[in-house]
């Protein structure tokens, strides 16, 4: 099983507003198998909830990648709508054929990080998604919550 979250700490910014350059944020995963368990997490200054859930994600599926993991079976237990969204409707793939532009003709904003995610979701033989709500009874989600908050608490 796979957690992953990522969060944001925009103080001082009212709602709708953009996240500001000095502004914490963080992405953290969890991965159990068997008996095993790995957790990892990193932060960057000035970006979005959005961006760090898609980079726990990313980031997440690199490492099972690189460790051979990607033909086992992997339930990601994610909180976050617009990954899951992306993924399971497909909008990351329509995206793709569009030019990196939404239905609408913007940009896809973390095209980056989609465009990577394209290229490594192709790779797992067996990977599913649930949704969990964040920040209630799964023990994954609070431990992948605790750990991104942890990590911006360590940032400068």
């Amino acid at each position: 099983m796979l957690w992953t979250d990522g969060g944001s700490r925009n103080h001082g910014n009212k709602l709708g507003q953009h996240v500001k350059k000095n502004d914490k944020a963080a992405w953290a995963f969890l991965i159990k198998m068997n008996t095993d368990q790995v957790a990892r997490s990193g932060g960057e200054l000035g970006a979005t909830n959005n961006r760090m859930e898609v980079m726990a994600l990313l980031c997440a599926l690199k490492y099972l990648v690189e460790h051979n993991l990607q033909n086992k079976s992997i339930l990601a237990i994610l909180d976050s709508r617009y990954v899951l969204d992306a993924i399971q409707k497909g909008w990351v793939f329509g995206w793709k054929r569009r030019g990196w532009k939404t239905s609408s003709g913007t940009e896809v904003a973390n095209k980056e990080l989609w465009m990577q995610m394209t290229t490594l979701l192709p790779r797992f033989e067996c990977l599913a998604f649930q949704w969990t709500k964040g920040h209630q009874k799964n023990e994954g989600n609070i431990f992948v919550d605790r750990l991104l908050n942890e990590t911006m608490d360590k940032m400068d």
